[in-house]
């Protein structure tokens, strides 16, 4: 899983066997996270976590707001209810329409195929391979 800046440049990332649900390593995720400030300690936590339905659960939500961080997660359509669901309904804001940067980064990476396809079965392996195609993206950007 990768975490991206409002730029679409990856910022945190962990590795996890394909077993796991999404929503159950996003905490280890948001861990990886660490940006540099010019002093002080870098930050480690997002003002906002846009994500999409698959995390959508309230446990999750809980914990983003105990952290600090404004979840902006789609409701997942469930079956119709007899009475309206109890409380505030989630609005989706401006920054849910950002998404298409995170999910360029994610289209960025399937270009490189030994990511797309698993060859490695160690963990740590398949991390280093990520890792060097999002040094590579980097400089590339900063090269253009």
């Amino acid at each position: 899983m990768v975490v991206t800046d409002g730029h679409g440049l990856p910022v945190g990332l962990h590795v996890a066997s394909a077993q796991p649900h999404e929503s159950r390593l996003a905490d280890a995720t948001l861990a990886t996270v660490h940006v540099p400030r010019p002093r002080g300690r870098p930050r480690t936590r997002p003002k906002e976590l846009v994500a999409d339905r698959a995390y959508d659960s309230h446990a999750f939500r809980q914990r983003l707001r105990q952290r600090g961080i404004k979840p902006t997660i789609p409701t997942v359509a469930r079956r119709q209810r007899q009475k309206p669901k109890r409380g505030r309904p989630i609005k989706l804001g401006a920054s849910y329409r950002q998404r298409w940067k995170v999910e360029r980064c994610f289209g960025w990476m399937d270009n490189c195929r030994r990511l797309v396809v698993r060859y490695e079965r160690a963990v740590e392996h398949y991390q280093a391979f990520c890792l060097i195609a999002i040094i590579l993206w980097c400089v590339n950007r900063i090269l253009k």
